[in-house]
């Protein structure tokens, strides 16, 4: 399962192996090298700042190397969602916020070099009451300034209920934007360093102490661009609700491929747009099967409906290569772009992307940058400073009310499952009973793999998501590999192997980023 971005990509320059930033001091540490946490370092590093990303994985490990690479002003029913739950002004904002991230991104693109690969963004309805869904979101894109409008014709090879259409959108490669970035980081003097997983941020008289598995890394300030804020303090994983996806590619006879980036307003949910295959072909993506992390059931059924649908509305082949990412939607309204409750203005974080992260991150970058710096731009006070409204309160109050559901059903299921794991298959995971613990065991590549089913974050029961073959927690979305790396969430630590010791201080080589 290795993304068609990574596999067609250009090549990330990172600083060399054998450096290390551990006892050294820089101006800011930015923790998460994914889209956010790259634009926030090349903004500080063209100010002068002396800036080192701290990646625990790769660069584009985690969501922005698994988007479907939209930079789309056009969203789905975003901006309606905004507007019902912080108001006209709230949606006015974060308008505005993405259309700046957006026309950075094409300057950037532009100046590179990189495709500017412009298409007409669709929102469409697959059913009747879908159709009440656009009008409200058309209704909410004219309040906030985009120009939306009704189309009859959506580029689609598929009838639909309805549809609303934007111009002049752009799809772009991902990996050859973050590739592009991090040349540029390397250039002005910073520095970006893979599997360095970072497990806390503490202040040490007038430093912030950076501490990671090898050792300690001092600066000024420190932006965690992780998806999710890896540090608690400001209990955002309470406030977020997390989703993942899959994306598939497919091989389209040409009459059949959309024109245009698509995605439905209702079920089933379906995003679409082209890239480039491996060998210059066209290839059709098709994401969907939404579902909140670690709650998501038979994944592998999951994947396989995205077929069918696939080989029903577009003719479509064989799946070619496959994906899944990890958003965050906030109970609130708008992302935050902001200063970490208890970081006394010294910590940044940004979450909260609800699967537009393409202008979302880039705008993320400006408004904590500016911030940083002591510039003002107007729309980033509403995503640092956007509280709940009743709606988003109301939403809160579900979701965690959900959670503690699972923190009690998870629990008593582990209790009450067997000790037997000896006949799983192939790709098979289950949670069993070895006196009072419960235990992760999972077969992958022939050999069986044993782990604690307890996630290290706040304590969940750990589910088995046998498309990806890892280890999901249902509470706040931590995701590990079968041998119980961390891969991304909250969490900073692994789960241990079950008869030995945690592995947390070995290379730390898995993590999230933004």
């Amino acid at each position: 399962m290795t993304a068609l971005w990574h596999r067609t990509g250009s090549s990330v320059p990172v600083s060399p192996a054998h450096s290390t930033p551990m006892g050294r001091r820089f101006d800011t540490v930015v923790v998460g090298a994914g889209l956010t946490g790259l634009v926030t370092a090349v903004l500080l590093s063209r100010s002068g700042q002396r800036v080192a990303v701290l990646e625990a994985r790769t660069v584009g490990a985690v969501t922005t190397g698994h988007t479907t690479g939209k930079l789309s002003l056009l969203q789905g029913s975003v901006y309606s969602r905004i507007r019902g739950h912080a108001g006209d002004d709230a949606v006015q904002a974060y308008a505005e916020a993405n259309r700046e991230g957006q026309a950075w991104m094409i300057r950037e693109l532009e100046r590179l070099g990189l495709p500017v690969d412009r298409r007409t963004a669709v929102t469409y309805a697959n059913g009747d009451s879908g159709v009440e869904d656009l009008e409200r979101e058309l209704e909410a894109c004219r309040a906030a300034g985009v120009d939306a409008e009704r189309t009859d014709d959506t580029g689609l090879p598929f009838a639909t209920a309805g549809a609303i259409a934007l111009e002049h959108q752009v799809q772009l490669q991902p990996m050859d934007v973050l590739a592009a970035l991090a040349a540029e980081v390397l250039e002005r003097g910073g520095e970006i360093h893979e599997r360095t997983r970072v497990h806390g941020v503490e202040e040490e008289g007038d430093d912030l102490a950076v501490q990671t598995a090898a050792g300690v890394v001092t600066a000024d300030r420190c932006v965690l661009a992780t998806g999710v804020p890896i540090l608690d303090r400001g209990l955002f994983f309470a406030r977020l609700e997390p989703f993942r996806s899959f994306v598939a590619a497919y091989d389209v006879p040409e009459e059949r491929i959309p024109r245009g980036m698509h995605v439905s307003i209702d079920a089933p949910d379906r995003s679409l747009r082209t890239a480039r295959g491996a060998n210059g072909e066209t290839l059709v993506l098709v994401g969907g099967g939404g579902h909140t992390t670690g709650r998501g059931g038979d994944t592998v059924r999951t994947l396989a409906e995205l077929d069918a649908w696939a080989q029903q509305h577009l003719d479509a082949g064989p799946r070619v290569s496959w994906w899944a990412a990890q958003d965050y939607q906030r109970h609130a309204g708008p992302p935050y772009a902001g200063p970490l409750a208890g970081g006394h203005g010294r910590i940044f974080t940004a979450t909260g992307y609800d699967k537009w992260g393409m202008t979302n991150a880039v705008a993320a970058g400006l408004a904590i940058v500016s911030q940083m710096l002591g510039g003002r731009l107007d729309w980033a006070e509403t995503m640092r400073s956007a509280g709940p409204g009743v709606a988003g309160v109301a939403d809160a109050v579900r979701v965690n009310a959900e959670v503690a559901a699972h923190v009690a059903g998870d629990w008593t299921r582990a209790v009450l499952s067997g000790s037997g794991a000896a006949d799983l298959a192939e790709g098979e995971g289950r949670v069993v009973r070895e006196g009072a613990r419960p235990v992760a065991v999972s077969r992958v590549d022939g050999e069986l793999c044993r782990v604690s089913a307890i996630c290290t974050h706040l304590g969940g029961i750990v589910n088995w998501n046998p498309a990806e073959r890892s280890w999901d927690c249902p509470l706040h979305a931590s995701r590990f590999s079968a041998t119980g790396e961390v891969l991304e969430g909250p969490a900073v630590r692994h789960l241990s192997e079950v008869g030995g010791a945690t592995d947390d201080d070995a290379d730390g080589a898995a993590g999230a980023e933004g």
